[in-house]
C-alpha cells in the first residue's frame, strides 16, 4: 500500500515538474560524463599503468605509488608550499572582498559606487594567460614594479627569478583578480540586512563602529562561513594554471605545489600511476578539510554547508 502511494506521488510530481526535470537533464549528463565516469581512472593510482594494457589490464601494485610519494624528497616541500600559498590566499581572499564590500556599502554616491565596483570586477574576466603576461611585464627589471625593487634593493633580474618573491606576487595578483568578483556576493548579503536594525541601533545611541560590529558583520557572517568552507576544499588545490605560467625550475623550492607536481609527473614525464596517486591523495585531503570545516562550523556557529 505504501509503495502504491509512493509511486502515485512520483507520478504526480513528474507531471507537475517534468519541465524542470528536462532542464536538469543536461546538468546531470555533464556530471556523469565528465566527472563520474572518469573516476574509473583512479584505479591507475593502485597500478603500474601501461597505456597498452589499459586501466583494467595493468599490473596491480596496491599502495606502492602512495608509499613512494610519502617517502620522496618532494612530499614535505609540496605540502609546505601548497599550505602556505593556500593559507595566504584564504586569509587575504576572505579579508579583501569583505573589506571592499563594507567600504562600497558605505558609499552614498551611486555612480561612484558602480564605477568602483565595475573596475574591481573586470579583472576576473581577464584570461590567465594575459594576467601572467602582465605580471611578467610588471616584475621584469624594466617594468614598473621590477624597476622600483631594482632601485631600492639593487635587484637585476625579474622578481619571478627569486624564490622569496613568488608568493607575494601570487597573493597580490589573486587579490587583484578575485576581490571584486567575490565582493559582489557580500554586497548581495549586505543588501539583505534589515535597515530597521540600523535605525533601532541609532535610536539606542549606537555609533557607526558598533553598528558595523553588531549588525553588519553578523549579518554577513553566514555568507562568510559558507564561502570559507568552500574555499577550504580547495586548500590543497592552488590555482596551478597561473603557477605553471609563472614558475621556473629555479624557484621550485617555494613555487612547486601538488597540482603542478601532478602535471609534470603525469603529462610531461608520462608517469600516470604516480601522478594519479598524488592527485587522489590531494582530492581525499581536500574532502577531509571540507568535512572538518563544516563540522567546526556546525559545532560553533548556526551556519553550515550541509
Amino acid at each position: 500500500m505504501q509503495g502504491t502511494k509512493r509511486e502515485g506521488k512520483i507520478r504526480v510530481d513528474w507531471r507537475r515538474n517534468r519541465t524542470y526535470y528536462f532542464l536538469l537533464l543536461p546538468v546531470l549528463l555533464y556530471y556523469v560524463v565528465f566527472l563520474y565516469i572518469p573516476m574509473g581512472g583512479l584505479a591507475m593510482a593502485f597500478e603500474h599503468f601501461s597505456p597498452a594494457k589499459g586501466v583494467f589490464g595493468s599490473a596491480f601494485v596496491g599502495f606502492a605509488n602512495f608509499v613512494t610519494f610519502f617517502k620522496s624528497y618532494y612530499f614535505w616541500r609540496l605540502i609546505r608550499n601548497t599550505l602556505i600559498l593556500s593559507a595566504l590566499g584564504l586569509m587575504f581572499g576572505v579579508l579583501s572582498p569583505v573589506g571592499l564590500a563594507l567600504l562600497l556599502n558605505e558609499v552614498k554616491g551611486r555612480l561612484f559606487k558602480k564605477t568602483i565596483q565595475t573596475a574591481t570586477y573586470i579583472p576576473y574576466f581577464i584570461s590567465l594567460v594575459v594576467v601572467a603576461s602582465l605580471i611578467k611585464i610588471f616584475v621584469a627589471p624594466e617594468g614598473p614594479v621590477g624597476n622600483l625593487f631594482s632601485s631600492l634593493f639593487g635587484l637585476d633580474n625579474s622578481l619571478l627569478t627569486y624564490a622569496n618573491g613568488f608568493r607575494p606576487i601570487m597573493v597580490v595578483s589573486d587579490m587583484w583578480q578575485m576581490t571584486g568578483y567575490i565582493a559582489v556576493i557580500y554586497l548581495a548579503a549586505l543588501s539583505g540586512i534589515d535597515h530597521e536594525q540600523y535605525e533601532a541601533a541609532r535610536i539606542d545611541g549606537a555609533g557607526h563602529w558598533k553598528q558595523l560590529l553588531h549588525i553588519t558583520i553578523p549579518g554577513i557572517a553566514p555568507t562568510i562561513i559558507v564561502l570559507f568552507i568552500l574555499r577550504t576544499g580547495q586548500l590543497l588545490n592552488v590555482g596551478y594554471e597561473k603557477i605553471i605560467l609563472l614558475y621556473s625550475p629555479g624557484i621550485y623550492e617555494t613555487a612547486d605545489v601538488i597540482s603542478t607536481f601532478v602535471y609534470r609527473k603525469g603529462l610531461l614525464e608520462f608517469n600516470y600511476s604516480y601522478a594519479a596517486a598524488v592527485g587522489l591523495f590531494n582530492a581525499v585531503a581536500g574532502l577531509a578539510m571540507v568535512l572538518l570545516s563544516n563540522w567546526l562550523a556546525k559545532r560553533y556557529t548556526d551556519t553550515r554547508l550541509f
